[in-house]
């Protein structure tokens, strides 16, 4: 057989395991937990968390749904949500108060070939830029690499939403391009911003995560002293 012959493949990959499917168990952290979307548990303190502190309903610029003009309206998507399974819908909540204050999704599961994204996800303006915020996604990307052993987990955006990239990047994301005219939401062309992850990332991309949320990492004001450095 010629040089020209010999065909390159890929490496083999070591069987995956077994019900790699979000089964909806809660995550627990420091400062949050993360447990399914209840509209009976959860619904008021979901809404109560953004009514008030975004009058111009920026929290749901980007996404396909939102705002809503009272809890009623809110509270039927929030139950079709809750009855989702792909995307699996969870509640943030704060341990501090109990209160749930945003909410992410598993989604898009291809579990032959250990492949999941993170999406849907959306915090009130009193969760953005804390600690909280962040360990809520950390502990979504911990879900997925040592309870469910994925081999690529997915991040998506509309290319336009600056906070939401610099966000994937900031928690160890690598951009992979731009989906142009990928979808139409509200009316409005998007073009999709692709990140992922992959597992054999996961090791430094954990250790800079836990480095960060540990408790001396904070003042008593619970500022950050240094910045999350996961490269």
């Amino acid at each position: 057989m010629s040089k020209r012959d010999i065909r390159p493949v890929g490496a083999m990959v070591d069987p995956l395991p077994v019900g790699n499917k979000p089964d909806m168990r809660p995550l627990h952290g420091r400062w949050m937990w993360l447990e399914p979307v209840s509209a009976d548990k959860h619904g008021h303190a979901l809404y109560e968390s953004f009514a008030d502190s975004d009058p111009k309903g920026q929290v749901w610029t980007y996404l396909g749904y939102g705002p809503w003009p009272s809890y009623e309206p809110f509270e039927e998507w929030l139950r079709a949500r809750q009855a989702s399974r792909d995307p699996w819908f969870y509640a943030f909540i704060r341990r501090d108060n109990g209160k749930a204050v945003g909410m992410g999704s598993f989604m898009r599961c291809d579990a032959p070939n250990g492949v999941i994204e993170i999406g849907h996800i959306w915090m009130s303006p009193g969760l953005q830029k804390t600690r909280e915020a962040t360990e809520a996604i950390y502990l979504m990307i911990r879900h997925c690499f040592d309870d469910l052993g994925v081999r690529r987990l997915e991040w998506k955006c509309d290319a336009l939403n600056g906070p939401s990239r610099r966000a994937a990047e900031r928690f160890g994301f690598t951009f992979e391009g731009i989906f142009r005219q990928h979808m139409i939401v509200k009316g409005r062309n998007r073009d999709t911003a692709w990140y992922a992850m992959l597992d054999h990332d996961w090791h430094r991309v954990r250790a800079g995560f836990e480095a960060w949320l540990s408790p001396k990492n904070f003042d008593a004001k619970g500022h950050q002293k240094a910045k999350l450095q996961v490269a």
